[in-house]
């Protein structure tokens, strides 16, 4: 079995990859096409593709029996690209370019490029406690694939960013790098998933979901499935806001 189990090892390790060039992708799409939305649409399209990655690489490596901490360590690495810094890459081309400090005639200081660093630094802390935090059933703060995936749906859910106000829209990307430094608890779905699915069952079930998103997008237009996406994960940080409020009623009465 150990046998196997070497041989086997590359297997979530090429997922955890494929997470990583899926955020690169991403990155390069962002920053040679600020202000194209067509092509801000395949750069959000290559973060959520990369969510399916780190979704695979944690199965296949239980599957398979083939953890290991050089896996564990590339998968932070990993995330920290695609779901840190591409997610801020895509902002920035969306909206924040918009934002320039002259200082002289000829030259402007790209000022947005400061609020969009906040977001990587958000994750980058992020990763770094998970990586040493240890509750089986909750996330401390947002998790940052979630809130990559917000910022990916964006030019995806709306076509035209006139549709939602500039403001609104980096208000939702301060909120959610302001969200995964928090110490909100957020339920780990994927936890509870594999505890009431055996590995077939979990897998049709996951099939199933991305069939449906296929079938309205194809039917009503693919903006009209990410934007059923996009509300689905504002259902669920907003969880994690009930939660706490619903824990501080508890803690005010007794």
């Amino acid at each position: 079995m150990g046998f196997l189990t070497n041989r086997l090892g590359w297997v979530p390790n090429l997922f955890t990859l494929g997470n990583l060039w899926l955020g690169f992708f991403s990155i390069i799409i962002s920053l040679q096409n600020i202000g194209n939305p067509d092509l801000l649409r395949v750069a959000g399209g290559f973060i959520i593709l990369a969510v399916l990655c780190d979704g695979l690489d944690g199965f296949a490596a239980r599957l398979l029996n083939a953890s290991s901490e050089v896996g564990a360590q590339l998968d932070s690495l990993a995330d920290l690209t695609t779901f840190g810094i591409a997610p801020a890459a895509l902002m920035y081309s969306l909206s924040l370019n918009d934002f320039m400090v002259p200082l002289t005639d000829r030259i402007s200081l790209p000022a947005g490029m400061i609020l969009a660093a906040i977001y990587p630094a958000a994750a980058a802390f992020r990763l770094a406690r998970f990586n040493v935090e240890h509750d089986p059933d909750h996330f401390i703060g947002l998790p940052s694939p979630v809130a990559g995936l917000i910022i990916a749906l964006m030019p995806l859910a709306f076509q035209e960013r006139l549709l939602i106000p500039a403001p609104i829209l980096i208000g939702l990307y301060v909120a959610c790098a302001y969200l995964m430094v928090s110490t909100l608890r957020y339920s780990k779905v994927q936890v509870t998933m594999v505890r009431r699915f055996s590995p077939v069952r979990l897998a049709i079930v996951v099939v199933f979901l991305l069939s449906v998103l296929v079938f309205l997008g194809l039917r009503y237009g693919g903006d009209f499935s990410a934007a059923g996406l996009f509300a689905i994960i504002i259902i669920y940080i907003v969880s994690g806001l009930v939660t706490f409020i619903l824990h501080l009623i508890q803690e005010f009465r007794v």
